[in-house]
């Protein structure tokens, strides 16, 4: 394994290449005329994601928690998102103390367009790369996310 020294050029590149797709992807959207920051396309692709695999609407903590945020800021995304329309707030029918979030129409619309900026922002960023180095690039990516290698209390 290489030095922490050694590492610091490509943690520098990581950091840089996060900013640059973040950039990429703000600007994608302010094209496209959603209204809706990065953060707030989060919260809906993890809403969305929810939905998909749990089939009802989730409480704000597991927002916070699938974010890894605190409780606060995802009330803030979802006062933003209620406020444009986007989402819903609606009681849990099982406990009056709990509220769950859902999407509304306005909601679905925005996450498909979100779907394309993504796409062009990805496409974007890789457009350097030929087929092959994007394939390689995908293998490293997993590897990372994934956390191979790390101990298993650092993997996520």
């Amino acid at each position: 394994m290489s030095s922490p020294d050694a590492d610091g050029p490509l943690a520098d590149q990581l950091l840089s290449l996060t900013r640059r797709l973040h950039r990429i992807h703000k600007h994608q959207l302010e094209q496209r005329g959603v209204g809706i920051t990065p953060a707030q396309s989060r919260l809906l692709r993890t809403l969305s994601h929810h939905l998909q695999h749990q089939g009802s609407p989730p409480r704000m903590a597991d927002l916070a928690e699938h974010l890894e945020v605190v409780p606060r800021a995802v009330t803030t995304l979802v006062d933003a998102l209620e406020a444009s329309g986007k989402v819903r707030r609606v009681p849990d029918p099982d406990s009056r103390r709990v509220i769950r979030i859902e999407l509304t129409d306005d909601g679905r619309k925005a996450l498909s367009e979100l779907r394309g900026a993504r796409r062009a922002a990805a496409e974007e960023i890789l457009a350097p790369l030929t087929d092959e180095q994007r394939t390689v690039l995908g293998g490293l990516l997993d590897t990372l996310v994934d956390g191979v290698g790390a101990p298993p209390e650092r993997r996520c």
